[in-house]
């Protein structure tokens, strides 16, 4: 039990503007969308009967979905360990918050990745957890460095071509 504490309390690397969509996201929930749910549950409550009330049941349900995202992004934030890799801007080296371009040696196609938290995640736009196989085995090489690693279609390889820290 100890041991799966100290995985979920382990620092959240993470990036300013993943930080800013964090506290974006607890602004918006907090101060925006609680205290209207609130006044409809209040609202809902003061005109009687509650079992049958739609209004006062899916409000108090959605008061406990947005009381739960937001504890869920006060502890997320609290972990927060921000790494502004813009200061880093003439590294060779891939690490936290580099943009990435990869070469795959088994299908000749480019790809682009950013590593970023895993608060951050988003595939469609190429950004990667720190913690991924694949971000794992990029993180420490240079430009002209091959990695190997894993996939669904079996082990890829891949050229790191690009690295930058500003886009």
């Amino acid at each position: 039990m100890a041991k799966a504490l100290a995985i979920h309390d382990e620092k959240n690397y993470i990036t300013p503007e993943g930080f800013a969509a964090l506290k974006a996201e607890f602004d918006q929930l907090y101060k925006v969308e609680r205290p209207e749910v609130v006044r409809t549950v209040a609202w809902a409550a003061s005109n009687g009967d509650r079992s049958e009330n739609g209004d006062y049941i899916y409000g108090k349900r959605r008061l406990r979905q947005i009381d739960s995202r937001c504890r869920h992004l006060m502890r997320r934030m609290d972990l927060a360990e921000i790494v502004d890799s813009s200061q880093l801007q003439h590294l060779e080296k891939v690490f936290f918050g580099a943009y990435v371009t990869l070469f795959d040696l088994n299908d000749d196609s480019e790809h682009h990745y950013r590593i970023v938290g895993k608060d951050e995640i988003a595939p469609s736009k190429g950004y990667i957890s720190w913690i991924s196989p694949l971000a794992k085995a990029m993180l420490g090489k240079t430009v002209g460095d091959t990695i190997k690693v894993a996939t669904p279609k079996g082990e890829g390889q891949f050229e790191i071509i690009e690295v930058s820290y500003l886009k």
